[in-house]
C-alpha cells in the first residue's frame, strides 16, 4: 500500500506542478509581464515546483536527509540520466549551443554548495547566501537575454495559450496549489515508510527514489524530443535544472529549518554530483563534440552503478 500510495503522490505532485506552470503563464501574459521574463522566472520555479514543495515538506515532518537527497541526487541523475539515456535513442548535437557562461555559473554553485556543506548543518544562513547567488545569477541571465534575445514568441512558453478562458487560468492555479502540498505530503511520507521498513537511511531515499521520480519528467520529455530529433538544448535544461535545485530548492528549505549534512554527503555524494557536472565540460567547451550512444552507454552506466553503491550504503 505504501508504494501505491507513493506513486499516487508523485502522480499528484507532477500533475499539480504542471497545472500550476499553465495557470501561472497565462496569468502572467494576461496581466501584461514581458513573456520573456516569465519564461525566465515562472516557468523556470514552476517546472520545478514539485522537488521544491517535495523538500520543504521533508524538513517540516523532520526528514530533512530526504531535502538535501533530493537535491544533490536530482543533479547526479539530471547529467547522468537526462543526458544519458536520449543519447542512447538519438546524437544530441550539444555542439550547436553556446551554454559556456551557463555552464561555469552552474560548476561555481556546486563548489559553493559544497563549501557550506563542509561548515553545515545548512541554516537560514547559508539559504540567505544561496538565494542571493541565484538571484545574481538569473539578473545576469536575464540582461543577457535582453540584449540578446528577440522577444520570446508567447505561444513557445510552456503551458502558454492565447486564447485560454480566464476561469480556466483561475482552475489551474487554484488545483495548483491544492494539488503540490497534498502531492508532496502523500510523497513524503509513503518514502520515509519505506526507508523504515528496509532499513535504509533517509539521505538514501532522497539520493535514489525520490531524485529519481522528481527527475522522471525531465527524461520523459528529453527522451520523446530526441526521438523527434529535437533534443539539441538538453544541455542547457540540465545546466539551468541544476543551478535551480542547489541554490532555489535548499536556499528555500533551509528557511523552514535546518538541514544537517550527513557524513556520507561529505566523503561521497557531493563529490559525484561535482564529478558528474564536470564530465559535461567538453560537451560545453568542445566545437565539435556531441553527445553520441557511446557517451550515453558510458553516462547510463555511471548512473546504474552510482544507485547500487547508494542503496548499497543505505
Amino acid at each position: 500500500m505504501v508504494w501505491l500510495t507513493l506513486v499516487l503522490g508523485l502522480a499528484i505532485l507532477l500533475t499539480a506542478g504542471d497545472l500550476m506552470v499553465r495557470g501561472a503563464v497565462n496569468l502572467a501574459l494576461r496581466l501584461g509581464i514581458p513573456a520573456l521574463i516569465v519564461s525566465l522566472t515562472i516557468v523556470a520555479f514552476g517546472t520545478s515546483a514539485p522537488e521544491l514543495i517535495i523538500s520543504v515538506q521533508s524538513v517540516l515532518e523532520d526528514a530533512p536527509g530526504l531535502a538535501l537527497g533530493n537535491a544533490v541526487g536530482s543533479n547526479t541523475a539530471n547529467v547522468l540520466l537526462v543526458l544519458g539515456v536520449p543519447a542512447l535513442v538519438s546524437r544530441l548535437h550539444t555542439s550547436g549551443y553556446d551554454t559556456r557562461k551557463s555552464y561555469v555559473a552552474m560548476i561555481g554553485a556546486s563548489v559553493m554548495f559544497i563549501a557550506l556543506c563542509t561548515i553545515g548543518p545548512l541554516t537560514w544562513g547559508h539559504g540567505l547566501v544561496l538565494l542571493v547567488l541565484l538571484g545574481m545569477i538569473i539578473a545576469d541571465q536575464a540582461r543577457a537575454a535582453i540584449v540578446h534575445r528577440r522577444e520570446t514568441d508567447p505561444e513557445a512558453l510552456e503551458g502558454a495559450d492565447p486564447s485560454l478562458d480566464g476561469w480556466k487560468i483561475a482552475v489551474f492555479i487554484i488545483l495548483g496549489l491544492i494539488g503540490l502540498p497534498l502531492g508532496a505530503d502523500l510523497f513524503v511520507d509513503s518514502a520515509v515508510d519505506i526507508a523504515r521498513q528496509f532499513g535504509i537511511s533517509e539521505s538514501a531515499i532522497g539520493l535514489s527514489l525520490v531524485a529519481l521520480g522528481t527527475s522522471m519528467p525531465e527524461l520523459a520529455t528529453t527522451v520523446m524530443a530526441a526521438i523527434r530529433r529535437q533534443a539539441d538544448v538538453a544541455l542547457g535544461n540540465v545546466i539551468g535544472s541544476n543551478i535551480f535545485n542547489l541554490l532555489a530548492i535548499i536556499g528555500v528549505a533551509t528557511l523552514v529549518g535546518p538541514i544537517p549534512v550527513a557524513d556520507s554527503f561529505l566523503r561521497f555524494d557531493l563529490w559525484v554530483m561535482l564529478g558528474a557536472s564536470l564530465l559535461m565540460l567538453p560537451f560545453v567547451f568542445k566545437p565539435k563534440w556531441d553527445l553520441t550512444r557511446r557517451f550515453g552507454v558510458i553516462l547510463t552506466a555511471l548512473y546504474i552503478a552510482y544507485m547500487i553503491t547508494v542503496v548499497g550504503q543505505g
